[in-house]
């Protein structure tokens, strides 16, 4: 699996204006502040959300530390979607949040 820091993740951003972020976290848990931009789909939903993933782009796979991220980063790897895991998640993540 494909995995950036927080760091490597904030200057990905930067070149890369149209990055893809799906924060996996549950709603409620968004509420307190994403990372603008990022399109939240929650880990339980995301099986039946696959339609909504473009699998032509690039896919940056956050949660709160990393965990469930590596989870979806794995199952849609399996699916051939081209995903990388944010190592640390949002409990490192120190840029802004909408």
């Amino acid at each position: 699996m494909k995995t950036m820091t927080v760091k490597e993740v904030q200057d990905y951003m930067n070149t890369n204006t149209d990055a893809s972020i799906i924060d996996v976290r549950e709603t409620e848990e968004v509420k307190a502040g994403k990372i603008p931009g990022a399109v939240n789909i929650p880990l339980g939903l995301i099986e039946f959300r696959l339609q909504d993933i473009d699998k032509s782009k690039e896919h940056i796979m956050v949660c709160r530390s990393g965990g469930r991220s590596g989870m979806a980063s794995e199952l849609l790897a399996a699916r051939s979607y081209n995903v990388i895991n944010m190592q640390g998640g949002m409990l490192d993540w120190d840029g802004p949040t909408e």
